[in-house]
């Protein structure tokens, strides 16, 4: 199986023509909205949700997508909408509140904790591979952490080799996966260009960071998220999970790889991601996280400064559109987004199963988290073209 190398995210948009499930496109949308109040300062004294949101995720799954969400708040308001189903056997419809995987998105997560550390002095961004992982990666002398955060490091996607996804694909969803394996992997391919000269999405440089935390502390990065993000926040709907059984109630991810009949990848084992992409949450949490991140609860002024910073190289990168927005760059594991009624900071995702985007205001005062559990379109597809109108409706208000 192929996965294409050119993206501009994360990134599973893979070389076969997917369709549409037919039984998806006729199922009935399963619509709710409702307001409820949060303790962050007004922005918006209407009260009033967002115009056309609704009516916009429920095109998502006239377009074929078994069921979407979207999260949206507004000052000091937080409203809810869904549609369509969270699980397909038996027909469910989907919830707001429950957990799904989160993708790529965890690496604003993973970011963060790296971050952290700088603040502390225990890292340098200008800290090389080699420094911390001795003779684990080629030319690790030649790479910083910066460039493994905003992934101008030139190192391969070891998602891309053939060989990481095979055994999934055979059926064997559950399957654990060593990040060292990926590592190794990754490092069996040339460079992809001299480090800091040029910008590719690699989720070997999130593996990699990984390891330097797990160095640099003497902690598990799962360990180090609990206590630095998820504990400190009260993220009581968020975990890093190591096995595929998910505890609670959680929207089932589908995808099309074996024909037009979707299929459930949820037991997909989230350690084939790791610390790019393993974590398990719910849209209010991830809400939660971007929101004390953008306020200077979990960073320093100056290291979240460093975090919104865009190299030139990475600014508005090459490659080819997946399903997100047009039009941003890459600051280090937080994503900025150009949207019709001004920029937003956040990121998005693409795995197996499911299709996230969350994305705030500089302030995080304004913020938007969507959900689709359907993966695997090209970017001119309806269902991502439905779910980019929900963003833009969701984001801007109108």
């Amino acid at each position: 199986m192929m996965f294409s190398s050119e993206k501009r995210r994360s990134r599973w948009t893979v070389v076969v023509a997917l369709a549409a499930a037919a039984s998806l496109a006729a199922a009935p949308a399963v619509s709710a909205s409702a307001t409820t109040p949060s303790a962050a300062p007004a922005r918006s004294s209407s009260g009033h949700p967002p115009p056309g949101v609704q009516a916009a995720l429920d095109q998502v799954v006239a377009a074929g997508a078994p069921g979407a969400i979207a999260l949206v708040r507004m000052g000091d308001r937080t409203y809810r909408f869904s549609s369509g189903y969270g699980n397909l056997a038996p027909l469910t419809p989907i919830r707001v509140g429950e957990l799904s995987r989160i993708g790529g998105v965890t690496k604003s997560y993973t970011a963060t904790v790296v971050l952290q550390l700088v603040g502390k002095r225990v890292l340098k961004l200008n800290d090389t591979v080699e420094k911390w992982l001795p003779g684990v990666f080629p030319n690790g002398e030649g790479i910083t952490i910066r460039q493994l955060l905003n992934h101008t490091s030139g190192i391969f996607d070891y998602v891309q080799d053939d060989r990481v996804f095979a055994p999934y694909l055979g059926g064997d969803l559950t399957l654990p996966f060593d990040p060292r394996e990926g590592v190794r992997i990754a490092a069996e391919h040339d460079p992809l260009f001299a480090p800091g000269t040029g910008w590719s999405y690699s989720n070997t440089n999130y593996l990699l960071l990984a390891m330097i935390v797990e160095k640099a502390t003497g902690h598990s990065i799962g360990s180090e998220l609990r206590s630095r993000i998820f504990k400190p926040l009260g993220l009581d709907h968020t975990s890093y999970p190591t096995t595929s059984e998910i505890r609670g109630s959680y929207i089932h991810g589908y995808w099309t790889i074996f024909g037009p009949e979707p299929t459930d990848f949820t037991p997909l084992s989230p350690t084939l991601l790791g610390a790019a992409g393993a974590i398990l949450a719910s849209a209010d949490d991830v809400a939660r996280f971007y929101r004390a991140l953008l306020r200077g609860r979990l960073l320093k002024p100056g290291v979240l400064k460093a975090m919104q910073t865009i190299d030139p190289v990475a600014d508005e990168p090459p490659g080819a559109i997946d399903a997100g927005i047009p039009g941003g760059g890459w600051g280090l594991g937080l994503l900025r987004e150009t949207f019709p009624c001004g920029e937003a900071w956040g990121h998005d995702s693409e795995i197996p199963g499911y299709t996230t985007a969350a994305w705030n205001s500089k302030d995080g005062t304004r913020q938007v988290v969507v959900v689709v559990n359907m993966d695997g379109f090209p970017h001119d597809h309806p269902v991502p073209t439905a779910m980019r109108n929900v963003l833009a409706k969701a984001y801007c208000g109108s």
